[in-house]
């Protein structure tokens, strides 16, 4: 049996809470992830304040109505207007106010006066995180973000520290619920991309807004932020390409069960091997992936994300990607976390950039491409496509051609749909190709333009 020696510390299950000492916690937001927090907390303190090794005690929630009843969790005297006082007298800040303003002025004030953040908020990282990461360092307090990429799932700290010491090539995956929500009620049920909106909306999958998710807005800012982590460079916003689902049809997702694939909306970041060098890659689009894919199976508004590093191999994170209970879950433990480093002198993992990669624009990377045509049936359409598209270095993998309508009695011309399959080609090729298309009589529309991946 061993002996406890004396003077040695006595360790933190055994001590009372009473004698622990307590950290100062400001809420910045309670909707419906800031009620799930303060209901964990509130929940789960005695708990929670063991791991930690101190009380964790909430002085107060800013909101922007204070008239509104949010809950026994949320308590009416911690809520508060006034954010800006609240932050200064914290030693942890969470924010789960979404935005980039007013939120970024409180977290660059509460860094300021020695406050540790964890936050949720991916636009804001993603279009501001540089100001957050060297306030954090200027200050010396912690910046944690593991709730702000894929809900429930750890994705940051796997990415910023388990594989920390291994070289990351590639990460691809399914980050927005609602899109994969949406897609996969469409592949479910044949449903029109408006239809399955809806649904989502009703089921509370989807806001009221969809923008950000539907145009991939939100997915991009993952993007962004798993880029600057597995690349050890800074990835802005603006260097994600980026396309939504909205012009997604029913006809689309028909098209890729014909060819055994499906349509997920995938973001992808990338090591570029290039000759005297590497740049990066960071996109995010709707692709055509093989059933047998592991993504392929990610159904209604689960996340799933594939990393491939060069030692540790193919790895698969897979869980809710949102929701307030699993975000709240990120959340405290990245809580946890931070309040065990205060307590014990330190802080957790900084930016790092040394790399500065540089990014590559989309027209010089290389994919294949399924596209959608809507043509005049007549002999000869098929071969001037073919040559068009073997002019700019483009091969054929395969066709699929439908007659829509009969020539008319007053002379209107019969119409046909042709879908092409094509092999790895410049983005630039399909670019000039889709072009000389456009400005073809024999084709009357291009109604789709899709990437395939996972091949």
């Amino acid at each position: 049996m061993s002996q406890q020696h004396p003077g040695s510390p006595v360790p933190a299950e055994r001590t009372a809470l009473t004698d622990l000492p307590s950290l100062r916690i400001a809420v910045l937001g309670a909707g419906t992830v800031g009620t799930e927090v303060l209901r964990l907390i509130s929940q789960q303190g005695d708990e929670l304040a063991h791991r930690v090794g101190a009380r964790l005690e909430v002085t107060g929630v800013a909101v922007r109505d204070l008239s509104r009843d949010r809950g026994e969790h949320v308590p009416a005297p911690l809520l508060t207007e006034d954010a800006a006082s609240l932050v200064r007298e914290a030693d942890l800040v969470i924010e789960v106010m979404g935005g980039i303003e007013p939120a970024r002025t409180l977290l660059l004030d509460a860094m300021a006066h020695g406050a540790g953040v964890v936050t949720a908020n991916k636009a804001l990282l993603a279009q501001d995180g540089v100001a957050l990461y060297e306030a954090a360092d200027a200050h010396g307090v912690d910046l944690s973000f593991e709730a702000a990429v894929a809900g429930a799932i750890p994705l940051v700290r796997p990415v910023r520290e388990s594989l920390a010491g291994d070289r990351i090539q590639r990460v691809l995956g399914i980050v927005n619920g609602t899109t994969n929500y949406i897609l996969d009620a469409m592949t479910r049920t044949g449903a029109s991309f408006e239809d399955a909106l809806a649904t989502a909306q009703e089921l509370g999958y989807a806001e009221a807004d969809p923008t950000a998710d539907v145009e991939g807005h939100d997915a991009a800012a993952k993007a962004s932020i798993l880029a600057s982590l597995a690349f050890h460079s800074r990835v802005r916003l603006a260097d994600v390409h980026c396309e939504g689902i909205t012009a997604v049809s029913a006809q689309d997702i028909a098209a890729a069960g014909r060819m055994g694939r499906t349509i997920k909306l995938l973001s992808i970041v990338e090591r570029i091997e290039e000759e005297g060098g590497e740049r990066i890659s960071a996109r995010v689009y709707p692709a055509l992936i093989p059933e047998s894919h592991p993504l392929a199976s990610v159904s209604e508004a689960y996340n799933a994300v594939f990393i491939e590093a060069d030692a540790a191999g193919s790895l698969m994170f897979y869980g809710q990607g949102a929701g307030g209970a699993p975000t709240a879950s990120a959340i405290l433990g990245d809580v946890v976390s931070a309040a065990r480093a205060r307590v014990r002198g330190g802080f957790g993992p900084r930016e790092s950039r040394y790399a500065e990669l540089e990014s590559i624009p989309l027209e010089e990377l290389r994919s294949a491409f399924y596209v959608s045509l809507t043509v005049q049936d007549r002999p000869g359409v098929l071969a001037e496509i073919a040559g068009t598209l073997s002019g700019y270095g483009i091969s054929i993998s395969t066709i699929h051609q439908e007659l829509i309508d009969q020539e008319g009695e007053e002379g209107e011309r019969a119409r046909a749909h042709i879908g092409i399959s094509t092999h790895r080609a410049l983005e630039s090729a399909m670019t000039a190709s889709l072009d000389v298309f456009s400005a073809t009589a024999t084709v009357l529309s291009i109604d789709s333009v899709l990437r395939i991946e996972g091949e």
